[in-house]
């Protein structure tokens, strides 16, 4: 669409959110891109844990925005470990829902940020 107004195509350029749709190949060149379809472990097949808590808390309704929420929110959650309410929200403003189901994500991302604060904590 090279509008980049939606967020549903957004992907992680060298962990930045950015809209695939408005983003020319060259500029990505020697760049780390993230997209969605390589959260998932290759050897195990287990989900990312931000995508388990989405579907542990039945974030996800039509699916439109599901991928461009859940790079936003690693984004988020990789420079931001313990983030509040005010700041998942903040992060996700750019990402239209179209089922209105902020509210779940939300949680979602609150979810999967205390999990992995856990994972990290029984690592130490």
């Amino acid at each position: 669409c090279d509008k980049g107004a939606c967020g549903a195509c957004t992907v992680l350029v060298d962990g930045i959110p950015t809209a695939s749709c408005s983003t020319l190949t060259v500029e990505c060149e020697e760049k780390e891109i993230l997209t969605i379809e390589g959260l998932e472990d290759p050897a195990t097949g287990e989900l990312d844990p931000l995508q388990q808590a989405f579907l542990d808390v039945d974030a996800i309704q039509c699916g439109m925005c599901t991928p461009g929420i859940t790079m936003t929110s690693l984004a988020l959650l990789a420079r931001n470990p313990d983030p509040s309410e005010t700041e998942v929200r903040d992060a996700l403003a750019g990402n239209i829902c179209r089922c209105t189901g902020y509210e779940k994500y939300v949680q979602g991302v609150l979810l999967a940020a205390r999990r992995m604060r856990e994972v990290n904590q029984d690592d130490e």
